[in-house]
């Protein structure tokens, strides 16, 4: 008989590509990682490991058993939901994350109220980008993540997972206080395309989607300043290095140097929860989801707002 334990490790190692990924991803050492596959090997009568350089690879018979472990894990997954579904109740651990400005804005109210409303229920959080996270809820290291896109640049979600709607987040534009545009009630982004810019990293979502903006409206962006935090940002905005995309979600203070104009058309990212379609029905998935978009909706309520 196939142990299950042991399946779920082979399916870590085929995931991540190493027993050292499988290891950090199943919080074990990776000399637990190996002796648990020396034992499945003996179990299935056969190699599923074999060196590969300094690192290893499947073998055939490897391969073969892991994609039948993934059928397998799955099928307990759904087990696990409905078995919950049929208890109804909020109850084990939940495994979530999300980008920097939602786990500032989002998770203290939403997990608050979990803990108050649901005591039984154990949740675990850490802030990913929204690519990291969807990967996670994938590979099932997460079960659910906070995710965004931008109105004009839809994030491609991958097959199998469940989404929701939690929050539309506006963004405007900060400037330094000296700046020709400090003062105006709105502004276009074509009135920036001679100012200098601080943006998130190259390859960050938020980053993609400024460039993909400001060309689309025929302007080359000049790029000042990369800053991943937006108080980073925000403090060379103050300095006079540049102009930056400010959203309004968990934002916080802004500095006394720096002032944030709306744009006309109306600049929005779309955040929403996102979870394995497999996981549907777990109580724990639909109270903490209701509880993020409870979060949210509070943010936008008239005469809340989001700065």
């Amino acid at each position: 008989m196939l142990n299950l334990e042991r399946l779920r490790t082979l399916d870590a190692v085929a995931r991540h590509g190493s027993v050292g990924g499988a290891a950090d991803t199943l919080h074990v050492t990776t000399s637990a990682v190996s002796q648990q596959l020396a034992k499945l090997e003996r179990e299935a009568g056969q190699p599923l490991l074999a060196k590969n350089g300094r690192g290893v690879r499947l073998t055939d018979a490897g391969r073969l058993l892991a994609e039948h472990a993934a059928r397998i894990l799955s099928q307990v997954q759904v087990a696990q939901a409905e078995l919950e579904a049929q208890r109804d109740r909020v109850v084990g651990e939940l495994r979530i994350a999300g980008f920097a400005t939602a786990a500032r804005g989002l998770f203290p109210a939403a997990l608050a109220a979990l803990r108050a409303e649901h005591p039984q229920l154990a949740v675990r959080s850490e802030e990913l980008e929204a690519d990291e996270s969807v990967r996670g809820v994938l590979l099932g290291d997460l079960d659910l993540a906070l995710v965004l896109d931008w109105y004009n640049k839809p994030l491609p979600l991958p097959d199998g997972l469940a989404k929701r709607a939690v929050l539309d987040d506006l963004a405007d534009v900060a400037v330094p206080a000296g700046h020709p545009l400090a003062g105006r009630e709105a502004v276009d982004l074509e009135e920036f395309a001679d100012d200098e810019w601080i943006t998130w990293p190259d390859g960050e979502f938020c980053n993609e989607w400024l460039l993909f903006t400001l060309r689309g409206k025929g302007i080359e962006p000049r790029i000042a300043h990369v800053a991943r935090e937006h108080a980073t940002q925000l403090a060379l905005v103050e300095a006079g290095l540049g102009v930056s995309i400010a959203p309004r979600l968990g934002r916080g203070p802004i500095p006394d140097g720096v002032r944030v104009v709306p744009v006309r058309a109306a600049m929005s990212r779309h955040v929403y929860a996102v979870w394995r379609a497999d996981a549907d029905r777990r109580p724990s998935i639909r109270a903490a989801v209701d509880a993020l978009a409870e979060a949210g909706a509070r943010l936008v309520r008239p005469g809340r707002g989001q700065g």
